[in-house]
């Protein structure tokens, strides 16, 4: 099988260490319903990541809360030992009763254990960057990560990243320590963190869009497909090569259960949109 070529263009520099390709995978969809439970089928869970290192991911997005726990420890078992330059994020600070509940929990207490909890379950010795999932809004943001501080402190973890996070809230939290990313929820269809994408292209920090694909209402969506057509792709691959083109920083982690889909994304970022289609999406 032909490796699908990754431009230099289309790579980052995360935490000025790691060359990240920016076309990465995202685990949660190989979690069960609701991201609670394990992966409905394993076996193919399991090709599902190894296909995608193969074909040359080196960015693999999880957390502690998607099983809760489950979904890193198949990441350890589907690609553990792991291949050199292979950078696995995690994240911590939810607590998951039921597939339902998604419970903010800033603890220090809860903040360690999910970290020792990650190391563990993705057997590595230090996580390359861990995010903080969710910030509690009944405990102090600077409590919160004086637990993180204290796991890189001890060399548990490299980098640090936040999720749903204000420009405010950035800068609030880099008063404690250095912040490499942020995944906020951002597609051609939802740009209401434009302000944090913009901060975060300002200080080279990576930002990282959960929900990659939501195409957006109907009329999008036609624009969408007028342009896949001219380009031979799919609406899921010209909406992936609009985040690549919309910023430099970004690192796109689409997730999905089929090996079909994974190449259909992972070509997402060997197609590069003209400035007038990119404007005429941005729209």
């Amino acid at each position: 099988m032909e490796t699908t070529q990754i431009s230099p263009a289309h790579t980052f520099r995360l935490g000025n260490e790691f060359n990240i390709n920016r076309v990465g995978y995202g685990a949660m969809r190989l979690a069960g319903h609701g991201a609670f439970g394990d992966a409905a089928d394993r076996p193919n869970s399991i090709k599902v990541l190894q296909h995608a290192v193969a074909e040359g991911v080196n960015f693999i997005d999880t957390a502690a809360a998607y099983g809760p726990e489950l979904n890193e420890r198949l990441i350890g078992d589907a690609l553990h030992p792991y291949q050199k330059g292979l950078v696995i994020a995690t994240k911590g600070g939810f607590r998951r009763p039921n597939a339902e509940q998604w419970i903010p929990d800033g603890s220090p207490a809860w903040i360690t254990k999910n970290i020792d909890d990650s190391l563990r379950n993705l057997r590595v010795d230090h996580i390359d960057l861990w995010q903080l999932h969710r910030i509690d809004p009944n405990v102090p943001v600077e409590e919160t990560l004086s637990a993180v501080a204290a796991a890189v402190k001890a060399g548990k973890i490299k980098h640090v990243g936040l999720s749903e996070v204000s420009v405010a809230q950035i800068q609030q939290a880099a008063k404690v320590l250095p912040i490499v990313s942020v995944q906020n929820l951002y597609n051609l269809g939802n740009r209401q963190w434009e302000d944090v994408l913009d901060y975060t292209t300002q200080q080279g920090i990576a930002f990282i869009p959960w929900y990659p694909l939501a195409a957006g209402p109907q009329s999008l969506e036609e624009k969408i497909s007028h342009i896949a057509a001219r380009y031979n792709a799919t609406t899921a691959q010209i909406a992936l090569a609009w985040l690549l083109k919309r910023a430099a920083n970004i690192l796109l982690i689409p997730g999905t259960k089929s090996l079909t889909h994974l190449d259909e994304n992972l070509k997402a970022g060997t197609i590069e949109l003209t400035a007038e289609d990119f404007a005429l999406l941005s729209a």
